[in-house]
This record gives structure tokens, C-alpha cells and sequence, in this order.
């Protein structure tokens, strides 16, 4: 486990996943601390896929591989190869394990900076084979409800950079979405108002860059925390009828399966390609408020 600190906030950063585990600040934790009563994680990085494929499989070049929800990242231990008094790197490379599941070669890199009370995650995935190379790439960070009472159904509110015809799509079956149903999202006075029932029907996905700034309110409409990203997919997140004490907001590069989607992999909606010897650039910002 490495710490970041500096006089404002303090984060820390696991090997095993190249997982944020802390935001302290203002004398208290924000980021989930992974009760499997709800929920084991903390901020998992989603990666080669975002979400859940369509009976787990794919189909790559007449071949068909099986990949869990979110991929494997998440699950393994990435190694040091950078570290300064605000800034740490961590980096996973293609092995004959991952190429079972995933036949391509890449670098994964996952960088986290502090400034203020700013928290920069970097994702740099780099493309080292010779073959053109498909990817999805996403975060899944959980925070505190402000002010969480498991007595009150109330739990606050998300803010949003734009509120007008906002929309989402839904996970229907088996873990993937049905997108030929757009629903409303409904605000008031330009806020989402978050309690008990919010997420019954699991999470709710907005597309098409329609968002790049979700804010966490409390329950007094006080600013929490803010995610600053330029992913086209955002998912908002709890577990459905739990009760449980956190929200996700989920900056995504690519999305689940369609509903019976049986095609190419390449061809999946929200897919990110790299040429041979290409890097992809992408990730978010934290801010605590």
C-alpha cells in the first residue's frame, strides 16, 4: 500500500489491483472501505471489458473467450514504476494467464496525482503487439452517502454539468442493457434527489457524452465531492436493495453487452482501438469539495 499526502488530503493506492483505497480529508474517509456486507471494492479499474458480456463470452477472429464482469485487472497485482511525493505509477503487462482470457499484448499504467484537494487518476494503455488491438477501459470508485442514516430513506442528491433531456439506459438481463428504451432523468431544481429506491432497477447508464461533471450533494444540497472526466459512458451505482451506505459514479470507455449481442468484439458498442504501437490516454479527476 502507497500514501499521497500533502496538507490538504492523504490517499492510498494498493499493488493488488492498482486500486485507490482512501480519500482522507477533512477529518474523515470518503472512499468506500469494501464491507462484503454490500460491496468488496473500492475503486476498481474495469479493464479489458466495462460491465458484463453477453453469456460472458466474446468472439475475437473465429475464436470465443470468457471473461467475467469488469475483466481481470481488477483482480491482479500490477507492479511499482513510479513514485514521488504526489505522484505514484503502476503498470500491468500481457502474460500467458491474461492471454487466455485476452489475446492481445498491452501496458496497462494507472497513475494517481494529488494537488489540493484533487485526486488525478491516469490510465495510459499502450498497444505492443502487432496486431490492432480492442479494449474497454472504465473506473468504479464508491463513496460515502454524506450524513448516511439507515433510518432515513433520504440520502442526497447528484448535480450534473447539463440538465436538460438528460436520459439513461438500463441493465435488463443477465447484466446487460436493452438500448431501444431511454427513460427521462428526472430532476429538481437541476438535481437527481438519491434515496433507498434510486437504483431498485440497478444502475443507471448515461451515453453520448451527455455529462462530464457529476456532483455529490448531501442532503442539505451542500457539494460533497465532483468527478471531472470526458468519457462518452457514465454509470451511476448502489446495490439495488441493500440500503447500502455508498454511491459509484463511473466514468466509462465502453458499456455492457447488448441483450443477445453475439458479434464481433471489436464491433461492441463504446470500443476503443489502437493500432500497433499506439497509447491511449484517458481518466478522471476527484475533487473533494
Amino acid at each position: 500500500m502507497k500514501t499521497l499526502s500533502n496538507s490538504q488530503l492523504s490517499i492510498q493506492i494498493s499493488s493488488h489491483g492498482a486500486e485507490l483505497c482512501s480519500i482522507y480529508c477533512n477529518g474523515k474517509e470518503y472512499l468506500w472501505q469494501a464491507d462484503p456486507i454490500y460491496w468488496k471494492r473500492h475503486s476498481p479499474v474495469l479493464f479489458p471489458i466495462v460491465g458484463s458480456l453477453w453469456e460472458n463470452v466474446y468472439r475475437h477472429e473465429g475464436r470465443m473467450f470468457e471473461l467475467t464482469q469488469h475483466g481481470f485487472a481488477r483482480d491482479m497485482d500490477f507492479e511499482l514504476v513510479f513514485e514521488s511525493t504526489n505522484e505514484v505509477y503502476y503498470r500491468l503487462v500481457d502474460n500467458r494467464e491474461t492471454h487466455l482470457k485476452y489475446p492481445f499484448s498491452f501496458s496497462l499504467e494507472i497513475g494517481y496525482r494529488i494537488e489540493g484537494r484533487q485526486i488525478e487518476v491516469i490510465w495510459k494503455v499502450k498497444n505492443v503487439g502487432k496486431k490492432n488491438m480492442h479494449f474497454q477501459i472504465g473506473a468504479h470508485p464508491a463513496f460515502y452517502f454524506p450524513e448516511y442514516n439507515i433510518l432515513n430513506p433520504h440520502r442526497g442528491y447528484f448535480g450534473f454539468d447539463q440538465s436538460d433531456d438528460l436520459r439513461y439506459i438500463l441493465i435488463s438481463e443477465k447484466g446487460c442493457v436493452t438500448t431501444d428504451k431511454n427513460y427521462p432523468l428526472t430532476l429538481s431544481d437541476g438535481l437527481l434527489p438519491l434515496d433507498i429506491h434510486t437504483f431498485d432497477k440497478d444502475a443507471l447508464i448515461l451515453e453520448d457524452s451527455q455529462v462530464s461533471e457529476v456532483t455529490l450533494y448531501d442532503c442539505n444540497r451542500k457539494p460533497v465531492l465532483a468527478l471531472h472526466f470526458d468519457a462518452p459512458v457514465v454509470g451511476l451505482w448502489s446495490p439495488p436493495a441493500k440500503n447500502a451506505p455508498f454511491v459509484c459514479i463511473e466514468p466509462w470507455y465502453g458499456r455492457c453487452d447488448r441483450v443477445g449481442y453475439s458479434g464481433e468484439y471489436k464491433y461492441k458498442d463504446w470500443m476503443q482501438h489502437l493500432q500497433p504501437g499506439e497509447i491511449f490516454n484517458g481518466g478522471y479527476i476527484i475533487e473533494i469539495k
